[in-house]
């Protein structure tokens, strides 16, 4: 058969129109769970209507076999020229047709679940190929550039994003039923703020305005809080200028949620407790292979300190209180470029980074970040140079950031104003002074606890999947190359 990239764009293979609307009773997924076991030459009796895109047509005569492939498996249709109306155009149907058809459930002779179909009807043309059938569309570029190609030549990504659906679903049902409320806050901020991050910025004709697209829904979602709301949570798009690699896509998903009167121990309960049961509900077990190697995700999950953590990697006891002279040579042995602004809270931060954090496989909560590099949170109880911060670390990489959120207006004022010379000396991912969140926390913000999670990186981890790009139906690619040639397809002869 000719490729279905070779044909034109006026190719008929039906005088039959295209209908506005097609009715289907069932789907491939049923009519197999229904029909298991049905011996070979069987006829049921059932007819039923189904509808999906073929990705195999085998014409023999006065017989074709046609696989038609929809959102929940595969089904064969069986036409014959004695039965099958207009079966020459059914013949002529290529790979990637949508069609729809109706006819009885049977098995072939050789024990193939069927339809065997009495009419059908073509519901859109493909004009364009989608890879080889048998192998799939591999070229990386490629596929994520036309994801609604890889989708159908290769089933695997469809389940993945089937599987981050379930996973969203299982997050919110769990924090409904916690009392939690979903709420959306702007996506467009007039000051980039609630993370340490590089922002895209974007001009607001109609009030001449900059704007920037939110690296986090943080601090609005603690001015609801402030406003009343005790349990908050947002699912949602964050954005970040920054590089592109296996672990990061510039913009991605997260859920970030407030408790009011909780602090950061009772937010690493609810973190490992969450992501424990979402594991349940979509995979029926906390115990997963992640890139052939073991892991569990049952509650309790260790807890350590960065220090802790850096003397087990290296044997060197280090904290936020040694002499800076002493960190900054071990970042250096170590291969971090040390800056001259940089105190001994983020000489810590990097020497774990270097030395520690590429280890934690299981996973692992990492305690009280330095104030240096927290500036939202709260000052841990019993060392005003650390705060009640944790980062959760699963097989490397970092799940979770949370902790007990900072409540003085005084101090919060002054931790912006130091991030905002930071910023003015260069560094363009440094905080600046919001002024609107300052004047929420007037009122008052009650003991509060919060958390982030990476979406993304969830579904990678519950899909043992390396590459971000496999979870995000759309990833940030670069622009261009969008003017492809179509797919060329021989399509091989039938074994």
């Amino acid at each position: 058969m000719d490729s279905a990239a070779s044909t034109s764009t006026t190719r008929i293979v039906t005088d039959v129109p295209i209908p506005y609307r097609f009715e289907k009773d069932t789907t491939a997924k049923a009519i197999a769970d229904r029909f298991v076991g049905l011996e070979p030459g069987a006829a049921t009796g059932v007819r039923v209507t189904v509808a999906g895109r073929i990705m195999l047509n085998r014409p023999q005569g006065k017989l074709t076999f046609a696989t038609l492939r929809d959102e929940t498996g595969e089904i064969q249709l069986f036409g014959m020229a004695a039965r099958t109306d207009d079966f020459e155009g059914l013949t002529k149907c290529r790979l990637g047709d949508w069609v729809g058809a109706t006819g009885e459930v049977i098995t072939t002779r050789r024990g193939e679940l069927s339809v065997q179909v009495d009419s059908w009807v073509l519901l859109a043309a493909a004009e364009r190929g989608f890879g080889d059938k048998w192998k799939g569309l591999s070229d990386p570029d490629l596929r994520y550039r036309q994801r609604e190609v890889d989708l159908w030549a290769n089933t695997e990504v469809r389940t993945t994003l089937q599987l981050r659906s379930k996973i969203l679903q299982a997050m919110r049902t769990r924090l409904w039923s916690d009392g939690y409320t979903e709420v959306e806050t702007p996506m467009l901020h007039p000051i980039p703020g609630g993370a340490i991050a590089r922002p895209f910025s974007t001009h607001h004709n109609a009030l001449d305005a900059e704007f920037y697209l939110r690296i986090a829904p943080e601090l609005y979602l603690k001015r609801l809080v402030i406003g009343g709301f005790e349990k908050v949570f947002e699912i949602g798009r964050n954005f970040r200028n920054e590089g592109l690699s296996p672990r990061h896509n510039p913009e991605y998903t997260s859920i970030e949620l407030y408790q009011a009167y909780a602090d950061y121990e009772q937010m690493m309960t609810l973190v490992e407790d969450l992501v424990a049961g979402i594991a349940t509900d979509v995979l029926g077990t906390t115990e997963i292979s992640y890139q052939g190697r073991e892991l569990s995700l049952a509650a309790p999950w260790r807890r350590a300190t960065m220090s802790e953590l850096i003397a087990e990697a290296t044997g060197l006891e280090f904290t936020v209180h040694s002499p800076r002279e002493a960190l900054a040579a071990a970042c250096t042995k170590a291969g971090v470029s040390v800056q001259p602004g940089w105190g001994t809270g983020r000489l810590l931060t990097e020497l774990f980074e270097a030395t520690a954090e590429a280890d934690l496989w299981q996973p692992t909560f990492v305690l009280h970040h330095p104030k240096e590099i927290s500036p939202l949170s709260r000052s841990h109880r019993d060392d005003d140079l650390i705060t009640e911060r944790f980062e959760a670390f699963v097989c490397g990489r970092e799940l979770v950031n949370g902790f007990s959120e900072l409540q003085d207006p005084a101090e919060q004022r002054a931790r912006f104003e130091e991030q905002a010379r930071d910023h003015a000396s260069g560094n363009d991912e440094a905080m600046l002074v919001d002024e609107e969140y300052l004047r929420a926390m007037e009122h008052g913000l009650p003991p509060t606890g919060g958390m982030g999670l990476g979406v993304d990186r969830l579904v990678m981890l519950l899909t043992n999947t390396a590459n971000i790009r496999e979870v995000i139906a759309f990833p940030t690619l670069k622009p261009g190359h969008n003017e492809r040639a179509p797919i060329e397809v021989d399509e091989p002869e039938p074994e």
